[in-house]
């Protein structure tokens, strides 16, 4: 076919009318026994929306497919364009992250080529492009769009991923808070349309339960992770009884319970090992090493041989900041080991990766390598690390996290012999964790006198 320039945004009638003229033809020349040329007038005018049988007819003796009189689109640049979304999405599975956004981004620069679900489906991949890229306000814009789009029907497979990236998202973003309301309200929504559970009502619960553990409602997670374990084991999809086994081992570790965190894990590490989701497989084998390092008979060997096929699977498919926690864990089972120059090389790589953005991985690495100074007896150097983790800890707004590095680092100045940073840095972990200071009631007597 021989397409027309600037029809793709014209109606179908004015396409045949185009068309028709270009080809040389008046309106009786595309007429027959079953279409009157009256009739092919008010097509033209807009006036009538022809049947499937009429459109195929009318293409026919123009010359062109019935997609290109109905989009303005032909059969050709279609194919192309799926071909094109399909190898973007093939590069994004492969953790070939920067060319599935290049080429998606260049296919959405071309929308009269796109189908609403096509359109939809390119979005959605550049959304995630740009998350595992570590550009995550970018992502999340994209994501508030698709979200916000009125065409999205809730409770939809496309309405619950976008809903899981966004609170995802915003989580990763350090906004827990609006993470925590997006993931609520998503799950009222499906609450209120009474549907069955699918799979991707359980990873939606999954992610708002990772959301509530990092806010440090370990009690909320717990709930929420009793009740999707039931709805995950009817389902029977080994990924997501797998996310919820991973997400109740993270609460569990978080509350101590190390033996039950380690059972919960192994569990989720056999369901997902099968999956093809590289990414969650590698954060599994990351958090399962790191147990192995923390329970009351460490197995620093084992966790170190876990970390280090993390660590490879995460070169393909993970970011900056998850490669960064592999590199801490391998600093901290070398460590244990004593290979102190190893860990020290881990712990400086996770620091490179970290790079000039504030991280909390950052501040993990500064106080793994302050750690490693004072294993080695090195006082001096060990507080020139702790001093740059204080510096950068205190700009992170509260949440369990930062209380649990406060705690760490309070640690860390104590064993250093600085009984006055230790003693403020509790103080902070207590404050990051929702315990406000007690006030000294002399304090208030003395101001109200003054008042």
């Amino acid at each position: 076919m021989d397409p027309l320039e600037n029809t793709t945004t014209t109606g179908l009638g004015e396409r045949i009318r185009l068309l028709r003229g270009k080809r040389g033809l008046k309106q009786q020349d595309l007429a027959s026994s079953e279409i009157s040329a009256s009739y092919i007038s008010l097509i033209e005018s807009g006036k009538r929306a022809p049947s499937e049988s009429v459109l195929a007819a009318l293409a026919e003796r123009l010359g062109c497919s019935a997609e290109y009189l109905r989009s303005g689109r032909d059969d050709h640049e279609l194919e192309e364009a799926r071909l094109r979304l399909a190898f973007g999405e093939m590069a994004l599975r492969n953790g070939s992250n920067g060319e599935a956004l290049q080429t998606l981004s260049e296919l959405l620069t071309r929308p009269s080529l796109l189908d609403v679900s096509m359109t939809r489906r390119a979005r959605m991949g550049q959304a995630s492009a740009l998350e595992k890229l570590d550009r995550t306000e970018a992502a999340i814009a994209v994501l508030e769009e698709l979200y916000r789009d009125p065409d999205l029907a809730p409770g939809s497979t496309e309405w619950c991923q976008t809903a899981v990236a966004l609170c995802r998202c915003y989580r990763d973003a350090g906004d827990i808070t609006l993470s925590i309301e997006i993931g609520e309200r998503a799950m009222s929504r499906l609450d209120a349309l009474g549907l069955d559970v699918t799979v991707d009502h359980v990873q939606l619960g999954a992610t708002l339960m990772a959301s509530y553990h990092m806010r440090g409602d370990l009690t909320r997670a717990q709930l929420m992770g009793g009740k999707l374990l039931d709805a995950a084991e009817k389902q029977g999809a080994r990924a997501a009884r797998g996310a919820v086994y991973w997400n109740a081992g993270l609460v569990a570790r978080s509350r101590g319970q190390l033996n039950e965190a380690m059972a919960l894990v192994e569990r989720a590490l056999a369901l997902m090992s099968e999956d093809d989701n590289l990414r969650h497989l590698a954060m599994l084998k990351m958090n399962y090493g790191s147990l192995l390092l923390q329970v009351d008979e460490p197995e620093p060997a084992r966790g170190k041989q876990l970390l280090e096929e993390a660590q490879q699977l995460l070169a393909e498919v993970g970011n900056a900041p998850e490669l960064a926690q592999c590199e801490i864990g391998l600093a901290d089972a070398d460590a244990m080991l004593g290979q102190w120059d190893e860990a020290a090389a881990h712990a400086e790589r996770a620091l490179g990766l970290t790079g000039t953005e504030s991280r909390i991985q950052a501040v993990g690495a500064r106080g793994t390598l302050a750690e490693i100074q004072l294993m080695r007896g090195n006082f001096d150097q060990a507080a020139q690390y702790l001093q740059a983790a204080t510096r950068q800890l205190r700009q992170f707004r509260p949440s369990h996290q930062v209380a649990l590095n406060w705690r760490y680092l309070g640690d860390l100045w104590k064993r250093q012999g600085n009984t006055a940073e230790a003693l403020k840095a509790y103080d902070r972990a207590l404050s990051a964790a929702g315990m406000a200071p007690h006030r000294d009631p002399s304090q208030i007597f003395t101001e109200h006198h003054r008042s």
